[in-house]
């Protein structure tokens, strides 16, 4: 189906992007020194239609002629994919571009809704497939990919990327991989984690550990059980082992993180660089108690912290559209990039050493097909999120 945003919601919606968008810019990043074979897989991973297209503008601007997008706009996963929807479409009207035919195509939050709506959008001539959204989903049609039509997944299955696909996600293993990178950059080898063992802290924490043993580096892994947990004797024994701790890595929530954060500067770990998870930031919102997490740095969207060339301001955003707030706000910003990602698709995949500045970070795309996003690194300061700069 064509896009559902009609009457007044679609005239609000029109309204706010008239109020300040611009064209974005791609800009090149630091020179990824990518071997040649990695290059060589980039060409054979990715097949694009040169024929169907008007040629890429200066800054690789290349839409698609028919996007088709496979989102849950029923079922459980309504709500996300109403919100990864309309973070979209800002972006789409935004651009002052060419821009493709985009239809829509409604996957109930099922693999096989997402299977049946690949199916469809092929058969009507999509030469560009973004979504599903559901892991789930995304194995099934990853499995079923036609040649000759690109597709972006907006979630990172259990399969790979096969040719002619990538997948964009805000998974838990990104803010792993990228707080372990970070701490590895400021010379941290011995890291303790701070775990609260649910699904999001374990596949962060696993993924802290994997990338920080390639710098490497080794963890010490400490359970944290309850909203009032006490970790005075375990701290106090990890500070005395052999080398003792350069970092310490927080895959807990905001309330378990305030609870923990005073044992820490007991233990003399509050002058050790502390890093957590986005999963920090739930739970929070007011000053008066959030002072506990100050210095605590974490990655967060650009867009609220940020300018952002080509979407609103976050605030007025929100005040027009329910999709776009709380922590709503982050799908939203996801579907933002999305469609970036649609746009530049072919340019990003192809070179190394492009990015594009959305609204969740700075997009890459890697040699395997996964989108690499740089975060936002921020902080609380007197109990209020402040950004710290891309390079934390």
């Amino acid at each position: 189906m064509r896009h559902p945003l009609k009457g007044i919601f679609a005239a609000a919606l029109l309204a706010v992007l008239a109020a300040g968008c611009s064209t974005v810019r791609v800009a090149p990043g630091a020179p990824q020194a990518e071997a040649p074979q990695d290059t060589g897989a980039r060409n054979a991973h990715w097949q694009f239609d040169a024929g169907n297209r008007p040629p890429a503008e200066r800054d690789g601007y290349r839409p698609p002629q028919r996007l088709a997008v496979l989102l849950p706009l029923s079922g459980e996963l309504a709500t996300a994919g109403a919100s990864v929807r309309d973070g979209l479409l800002a972006g789409y009207y935004g651009e002052h571009r060419r821009r493709p035919e985009i239809r829509f195509y409604d996957t109930a939050g099922t693999g096989g809704g997402a299977v049946a709506a690949y199916g469809r959008a092929v058969a009507d001539g999509a030469d560009q497939v973004l979504g599903p959204l559901g892991r789930e989903g995304v194995d099934e049609v990853f499995r079923g990919v036609q040649p000759g039509v690109p597709v972006l997944a907006l979630n990172r299955g259990t399969i790979a990327p096969p040719l002619n696909s990538a997948s964009f996600s805000l998974a838990p293993e990104d803010d792993g991989s990228s707080a372990a990178d970070y701490l590895a950059s400021t010379g941290a080898r011995r890291v303790l984690v701070l775990s609260s063992g649910d699904d999001y802290a374990r596949r962060s924490s696993n993924a802290f550990s994997t990338q920080l043993a390639t710098h490497g580096g080794t963890t010490q892994v400490l359970a944290v059980v309850g909203d009032k947990p006490d970790l005075s004797t375990a701290l106090l024994g990890a500070t005395q082992a052999p080398g003792g701790i350069d970092a310490v890595f927080i895959a807990l929530r905001g309330g378990q993180a305030r609870a923990v954060a005073p044992q820490l500067a007991a233990a003399g770990l509050s002058t050790k660089p502390r890093v957590a998870t986005s999963q920090l930031l739930s739970g929070t919102g007011k000053a008066e108690e959030d002072r506990a997490l100050d210095g605590i740095r974490f990655p967060a969207e650009r867009w609220g912290l940020a300018s952002v060339a080509g979407i609103p301001n976050a605030a007025e955003t929100q005040k027009t559209l329910p999709s776009a707030r709380g922590p709503a706000a982050k799908l939203f910003a996801f579907g933002y990039d999305a469609w970036l990602l649609t746009a530049y698709l072919e340019h990003l995949a192809l070179s190394a050493d492009a990015n594009v500045p959305g609204a969740t970070g700075v997009l890459r795309i890697g040699p395997e097909g996964n989108v690499l996003r740089t975060p936002l690194w921020s902080t609380f300061s007197n109990g209020y999120v402040v950004s710290l700069g891309s390079g934390g």
